[in-house]
């Protein structure tokens, strides 16, 4: 018998019969003789809606109220399963983030967590309750409360398992598991038992919606075993665990794409030093990602600088880039938001070659343009025109082997 950690998200919880359902689910793994803690998101649409409610009060709510109201949606689930549980002759204590000791780092909207204490977790877990708990918030230094962004609540669900020192924190979601690329668009998309800490990283990074990227890092960090699941069938779904040994039976384990993607172009920038500090600067400093970056050299000491940013930041970007361009004396500023980037990920990838030139053969054979290209030690990422990437994703799913009938990934 174990500690068991489940988080529920919204869909999950998005009406009564809904939380009826995940009552069952916990009580069968309660029954088994484990010890059961419980992460709930909001029921599904009730974080837009009090975004709206707030927004129609104000353009520009204010922050920490925004957190305070944001926080009810949680309250209302937990308070509701817990409920739900007791009537059904279970004990079970419903915790808001505050109360499970989650301490926070006092940014409104985007806090990370600094701290868990877990003693009131572990007391009521002593006396055998289920300890019901809300996602995506908990208090800063203050006693504020504080709210951890958007996929908050797998971030609070690695997190309390990592505290707790559970066995398994069981990720419950619409899907059953980990895809080695979108099943919506690859009707051959297999599900895969197993993925490393890493691939799951880069998979969120560049796209994939399972999992938030920062409840990844956490399991990594404290090497917390996650288990994705469905919240609507008894399917074993994918284990999320440490790269072994068993890892290294195929090269390439995922594709992914990214269609947030726009791209920015200065050319006959001067190429001198600091020119690129000018032109990067005021993109950090209003608070926008840069992904990938490359520079071509020209003749006459001049050169073209190309770079992506996230679609929705691109209009600010472009308006920054414009004013820099005057500034440094760069010819012209070209943007373009009909990019996708697609990316080949593999543990495997380590130790075997090869992988960069098949991605490029594939796409060529197929007329695709590769527009700019990134990599790291287990990702190789190609900007395409959007139009391709459907395409992309298929042609190379079946070049890579991942659309065999087999589902066994390791």
């Amino acid at each position: 018998m174990g500690l068991i950690v489940q988080k529920f998200g919204g869909t999950s919880v998005a009406n009564l019969d809904r939380i009826r359902h995940v009552a069952k689910r916990v009580t069968k793994t309660y029954d088994q003789g484990n010890d059961v803690v419980v992460i709930l998101s909001a029921m599904s649409g009730t974080t837009d809606n009090l975004i709206q409610m707030a927004h129609e009060i104000s353009d520009a709510p204010d922050k920490r109220e925004m957190d305070v109201l944001l926080s009810t949606g949680e309250q209302t689930t937990v308070a509701l399963l817990a409920m739900t549980l007791i009537s059904m002759n279970y004990p079970a204590k419903s915790l808001l983030g505050f109360q499970a000791e989650v301490l926070t780092s006092s940014k409104s909207g985007s806090a990370r967590i600094v701290n868990i204490g877990a003693g009131r977790i572990k007391n009521l877990l002593k006396e055998r309750n289920i300890v019901v708990i809300a996602g995506f918030q908990g208090y800063d230094s203050e006693g504020n409360i504080t709210t951890l962004g958007r996929g908050g609540s797998d971030t609070s669900a690695v997190a309390i398992a990592s505290a707790l020192n559970a066995d398994k924190c069981e990720i419950y979601t619409d899907v059953d598991g980990i895809y080695t690329t979108d099943p919506n668009i690859c009707k051959k998309a297999k599900k895969l038992e197993k993925i490393s800490y890493d691939e799951m990283l880069e998979m969120a990074s560049l796209g994939a919606k399972v999992l938030q990227i920062r409840s990844v890092e956490f399991a990594k960090k404290y090497n917390v075993p996650v288990h994705v699941r469905s919240s609507f069938n008894e399917e074993e779904g994918t284990m999320v665990v440490n790269e072994d040994s068993d890892m290294e039976r195929l090269v390439v384990s995922g594709i992914t794409y990214n269609n947030n993607e726009a791209r920015i172009t200065l050319s006959k920038v001067p190429d001198q030093p600091g020119i690129a500090s000018k032109i990067f600067s005021p993109i950090a400093k209003a608070g926008i990602m840069v992904d990938m970056i490359i520079q071509n050299t020209r003749a006459g000491g001049l050169t073209d600088l190309t770079f992506t940013v996230p679609k929705t930041d691109f209009k600010q970007a472009l308006e920054i880039e414009t004013k820099v361009a005057e500034e440094i004396g760069a010819e012209n500023v070209l943007g373009d938001e009909n990019i996708v980037k697609v990316s080949v990920i593999g543990v495997g990838m380590k130790n075997h070659s090869g992988v960069a030139s098949k991605m490029f053969n594939v796409l060529a054979e197929e007329n695709i343009n590769i527009m700019m290209i990134s990599t790291s030690e287990i990702r190789i990422s190609c900007v395409i025109e959007e139009k391709y990437a459907e395409l992309a994703v298929r042609v190379l799913h079946t070049a890579f082997g991942l659309d065999k009938e087999s589902t066994t990934h390791r």
